[in-house]
């Protein structure tokens, strides 16, 4: 996920996308935890794909 696809989105769609990708994590973990997770990097995309959209988020809200 890209930052200037994340800018272009509107506050409301920027928090269902966090909430996506928050799901997705939670899926990925009990993967791992299960065994049945093959791609390990995946939730390592996952955790900086949900910081770059709180980022946005805060800037959104300070007026940058």
């Amino acid at each position: 996920m890209k930052t200037t696809e994340l800018r272009q989105q509107n506050k409301s769609t920027l928090k269902t996308t966090l909430d996506e990708l928050a799901k997705k994590q939670f899926k990925l973990k009990m993967q791992l935890g299960s065994g049945q997770l093959a791609a390990n990097h995946q939730i390592r995309q996952v955790r900086r794909d949900i910081a770059r959209v709180k980022t946005i988020m805060t800037e959104m809200d300070k007026g940058e």
